[in-house]
């Protein structure tokens, strides 16, 4: 395998910030109810590192996450700020929270699927 460096330092950066993120929204759930229903499913980074899209996922569906987003905009800047301080790193990346819309998606097409499959003449 022929990997660039600035790839695997941008992966494993990538990686730290979905860890880290992951872990401080696990411990802001403890006391924010709200925040349990959701989790991170992945991070992306701008090419210049100065903004981090986190993407988040529900156990159940979008409105768990459109409870818990004015939570996570009300901790954005202490999530950032603890992020600094974790992540070695010239600045602090701005954080952008965003719903990912793929289990939405995999259950309409596991439906399609289902009501397709219903419509098979059976032999």
């Amino acid at each position: 395998m022929d990997f660039k460096p600035s790839n695997k330092k941008r992966e494993q950066k990538t990686s730290l910030f979905f860890h880290e993120i992951s872990n401080l929204i696990r411990t802001l759930a403890l006391d924010e109810p709200d925040l349990m229903k959701v989790f991170v499913t992945r991070v992306t980074l701008s090419n210049d590192y100065g903004i981090c899209f986190v993407y988040f996922s529900t156990y159940a569906d979008k409105s768990d996450f459109d409870k818990a987003l004015p939570i996570l905009k009300l901790y954005k800047n202490s999530l950032r700020k603890t992020l600094a301080q974790i992540i070695s790193s010239r600045y602090a990346a701005n954080l952008v929270f965003l719903y990912d819309e793929t289990k939405d998606k995999e259950r309409k097409i596991n439906a399609l699927l289902d009501e397709a499959v219903k419509d098979l003449p059976k032999d």
